[in-house]
């Protein structure tokens, strides 16, 4: 007899990874494809959209192969928000422009707030002011350098509702992934909000909302074919990797945290109301009625896999082993993990990275350890504004594959002096797929499907020392603001030179 399955499969930064789910929440098989997103011109970050669905059909492919599994249903979710954009025929155009991490729209950030009313008329509207993880920015940078491929625009979409088209044929996008397409969703109606949408869209048809668990439509005969998937299998709308990351671990009641140890560090915090601040996103939840507080870091797991590569490769095992060596405050060391700007709390395009204490004294562990300290002190950072904004936390919950070990998780609750839940499964978004499709045609319960594991303790012993620590970290941003900034523009001055150049 075989097993009925629900397929998840989520396109990340670093790779796209799938997996069967029986009913009961038990893992049969997974697999992943590993990629790389392309770095044309500092600041901007982008992937050909083709490779989505290219790995998909593989992932699906390979995990059908046995034909011991009936799949019934198929979860969908991505990185994001991204901006792919489609000819009429769902052609792409051009690469796809990725989310906070791509900070080419800084000029039109600034002009449109301005024509717009200024951020407070903004965040009234939206629940969060324009930044470099907006959509409507970045549609306006196309329009502005790229005039010719925005003309020939129609459509537009985020990684889950490529797939999700490529698979029914149906074109949607979910409401939690508009809500983060400012300035252009109104985040009280939850509908696109008209008189900034047009001014921005040109010719896109923009996409029907849905939200992230309805049945987007049913696998076609093309898409059966492709993919080895059976004609007629439910595809749910699907949504953004971070949400369906706490999908995957429950984390959708007021007062849950859930936090996100990938490529980059995200932070979502199920609020009672929409909540506004200029330093946060908000956002429109997952699930039907929820609203978030969320929080992301443009890096966190891109620095310690920058630094192994550093190091000549080394196994994470053996850099983690020398971190936990190290011990706390990594022997003197302190870091900005600002590698790619930052998003969420300061906001900043042009921060940039920084070692302080650095010494001949100091080994790669005290690097290591300090870059996972400096992470853990961004996500202190980031809780912190969350309760000023109004935001509660009652539950910490860790998923993603940095909360499979134990020091980096240990390290932030030191840093942050708040217990973690560590789910049984953190597989992550590619699990909360699954669980969205396991729910749009039956009645799973996620406290049964992933259970707590175990509870990371912080370490009273630990708190001053960390303490006196994140006002060293604070500090330091301030006093190096104005050289990162500086060195910043630099950098883009000789990248356009040599852009430039014949």
């Amino acid at each position: 007899m075989r097993d009925k399955v629900t397929l998840g499969v989520d396109v990340g930064t670093s790779s796209t990874k799938g997996i069967l789910v029986r009913p009961d929440g038990s893992v049969l098989r997974s697999t992943v494809r590993a990629h790389a997103v392309q770095r044309p011109y500092p600041g901007h970050v982008e992937m050909d959209g083709r490779v989505w669905w290219q790995e998909f059909s593989e992932i699906a492919r390979e995990l059908l192969v046995p034909g011991d599994v009936e799949v019934i249903a198929v979860g969908l979710s991505g990185m994001g928000p991204c901006l792919l954009l489609t000819d009429a025929h769902a052609e792409p155009l051009r690469p796809a422009i990725l989310y906070g991490v791509d900070t080419r729209a800084t000029e039109q950030i600034s002009h449109l707030t301005d024509e717009l009313g200024g951020e407070e008329t903004i965040l009234d509207r939206c629940g969060s002011i324009l930044t470099t993880q907006a959509v409507g920015p970045k549609l306006a940078w196309l329009a502005a350098n790229e005039p010719e491929i925005f003309a020939a625009g129609r459509r537009i979409f985020m990684p889950a509702s490529w797939l999700g088209y490529q698979l029914t044929g149906q074109y949607a996008l979910d409401l939690h992934s508009a809500s983060q397409c400012t300035p252009m969703f109104d985040i009280e109606e939850l509908e696109w909000f008209s008189p900034w949408a047009e001014a921005l869209r040109g010719s896109i048809e923009l996409p029907p909302l849905k939200w992230p668990g309805d049945v987007l439509g049913t696998v076609s005969a093309h898409a059966a074919h492709t993919t080895g998937i059976p004609l007629g299998t439910p595809v749910i709308t699907g949504t953004i990797d971070a949400w369906s990351e706490a999908i995957s671990v429950g984390a959708h009641e007021v007062g849950d945290l859930m936090v996100m140890y990938g490529t980059t560090m995200f932070l979502i915090n199920t609020v009672a109301e929409p909540l506004r601040t200029r330093s946060m996103w908000g956002t429109v939840g997952a699930v039907p009625g929820t609203r978030n507080l969320a929080g992301g870091m443009a890096t966190s797991g891109a620095i310690t896999a920058w630094l192994r590569d550093l190091f000549g490769s080394p196994t994470y095992p053996e850099l983690l082993a020398e971190a936990e060596t190290a011990g706390p405050g990594a022997h003197g060391l302190l870091m900005l993990p600002y590698f790619a700007g930052e998003r969420t709390p300061i906001m900043d395009p042009d921060a940039r990275g920084t070692i302080a204490g650095l010494s001949l004294a100091h080994t790669r562990g005290d690097i290591y350890r300090a870059a996972l300290e400096a992470t853990a002190l961004g996500v202190r950072h980031n809780v912190t504004t969350l309760v000023e904004a109004g935001g509660r936390i009652d539950r910490l919950i860790a998923v993603g594959g940095g909360a499979q070990g134990k020091l980096w998780t240990q390290i932030v609750s030191d840093v942050t002096g708040l217990p973690q839940v560590i789910p049984s499964q953190t597989i992550g978004a590619s699990y909360g797929a699954a669980f969205l499709a396991a729910s749009a045609i039956g009645d799973p319960d996620i406290a049964v499907w992933n259970p707590p594991s175990e509870i990371r303790e912080p370490n009273p012993v630990l708190r001053v020392q960390y303490d006196e620590l994140y006002a060293l970290y604070s500090e330091l941003y301030t006093a190096t603001r104005s050289v990162s900034h500086t060195l910043a523009a630099q950098e883009h001055r000789l990248a356009s030179d040599t852009k430039e150049r014949p």
